[in-house]
């Protein structure tokens, strides 16, 4: 199709990576439900599985319909290429893949959702791997963190729970002069809100689960590379500069080049680990993304009419939101994310963590459900849920307090939102 670089966002989400499909014609990308595919002959087939030629071989690896969205994610986030996969935490681990090696660390952000904390904290240990905690308003400390076994720094644009908003040039202007990659997980902004390349930032991924898909059906992640970042500038990452095994002694940046990244989590991320997005869920999420923008407008627009109206409300302690005048990260919200600071955040109710069960038990509109991004408002106590598994110190850093409840808030009628949360307010609270 044209040139993507000169189509605008709202064009990009409904044209990109979606052409006629040239067997039968339809319009809609088809869901390509295969397993495998048929060589053309057996010279086809050798090269490949030798990376001398793209296709699609097995759909563990790629997939017509999950390629399609791939695309799609690329040219919204600005980036090169992508690698599709079974969650936002399969994305994560895909984004590390190519750059750890046991004995590796990555320098991560205080604020970080609960599963990515445990994940980070406790999980990737069993690859050898570690993760140091930093709060990235503190430049130094991220410095300082860094020695020579740090092959990443990692960052959430919108932060969950609380709807912080990361000053992502300012971290990548550390990572640079560390010669790191910088990570932002994307999720809770999605392309509309920030674009992290264009602030500097080198990898993105998303749980597409979330707002990209915005229809609470479709498990996914995805993983998406600038192709600014020059992996042979240092012996840090060999995985990609160095003679792959596996491929005849393949090397990857040299054949590659500002696709190296993307290919290695293909061929040896999706091959080894095996975990693969299913077609149907990239054709439900390709759905969701044409109408991307017209929901965030409507999410950012219904969050700040509900975050005033709870900062205003007497038996509410504190409101988190980045879009309202009083929050500290107001005018880095303002400058950062123009078009609004998400439509995730947390406020504490009086009362405590008692009050807080009852709230979540009285609503009625909103859903108690451990998801976020979807069209529906949906509701949950965190410190009891999503973030239980930490400890109080790590709860309060991650702004999921037993004081707080969490909100995402939907595309309903923000005096409808006011007056569920008013009423289970009052059970709350008297």
């Amino acid at each position: 199709m044209t040139d993507t670089k000169s189509m605008g966002f709202d064009t990009l989400q409904i044209h990109a990576g979606a052409t006629p499909d040239p067997a039968t014609g339809a319009r809609q990308t088809p869901i390509y439900q295969t397993t495998a595919y048929v060589f053309k002959d057996a010279e086809h087939a050798a090269r490949l599985f030798n990376l001398e030629e793209v296709g699609y071989i097995y759909s563990r690896l790629t997939n017509p319909t999950i390629a399609a969205l791939q695309d799609r994610v690329v040219a919204l986030e600005g980036g090169v290429g992508a690698v599709a996969c079974s969650s936002g935490h399969a994305a994560q681990i895909m984004a590390l893949f190519p750059l750890m090696h046991p004995g590796d660390n990555i320098i991560v952000s205080t604020r970080l959702y609960g599963g990515t904390v445990t994940q980070f904290s406790q999980s990737i240990k069993r690859f050898g791997w570690s993760a140091s905690f930093v709060d990235f308003d503190d430049l130094d400390a991220i410095r300082a963190a860094a020695n020579s076994k740090t092959k990443a720094i990692f960052m959430e644009s919108i932060a969950n729970p609380g709807g912080y908003v990361g000053d992502i040039p300012a971290v990548a202007g550390v990572a640079n002069d560390l010669q790191l990659p910088l990570i932002v997980d994307n999720t809770t902004a999605t392309p509309y809100l920030c674009r992290p390349f264009e602030q500097g930032a080198h990898i993105a991924v998303h749980s597409t689960t979330k707002y990209m898909s915005g229809n609470g059906t479709s498990m996914g992640g995805i993983v998406v590379d600038s192709g600014t970042f020059d992996w042979g500038a240092t012996d840090k990452y060999p995985s990609l500069t160095q003679p792959e095994p596996a491929y005849h002694g393949l090397n990857f940046f040299k054949a590659l080049g500002p696709m190296a990244y993307t290919f290695h989590g293909i061929a040896i991320g999706l091959r080894d680990l095996g975990m693969s997005m299913a077609p149907m869920n990239a054709f439900q999420t390709l759905l969701g993304i044409e109408t991307l923008s017209l929901r965030m407008r409507k999410h950012v627009e219904n969050a700040q009419i509900v975050a005033k109206w709870l900062e205003a409300d007497d038996r509410v302690d504190f409101v988190t939101y980045a879009g309202l005048p009083s929050s500290p990260y107001a005018d880095r919200a303002a400058k950062l994310y123009p078009k609004g600071a998400g439509a995730l955040f947390t406020f504490a109710v009086k009362g405590g963590y008692d009050a807080c069960v009852k709230l979540v038990d009285a609503v009625e509109i909103f859903s108690h459900v451990a998801n976020l991004g979807d069209t529906r408002s949906l509701i949950i106590h965190s410190a009891s849920t999503t973030h239980r598994q930490l400890n109080a110190e790590q709860q309060a850093a991650a702004g999921a307090g037993a004081n707080v409840v969490r909100l995402s808030i939907g595309i309903e009628d923000a005096q409808d939102l006011i007056d569920d949360l008013d009423q289970a307010l009052t059970a709350a609270t008297s």
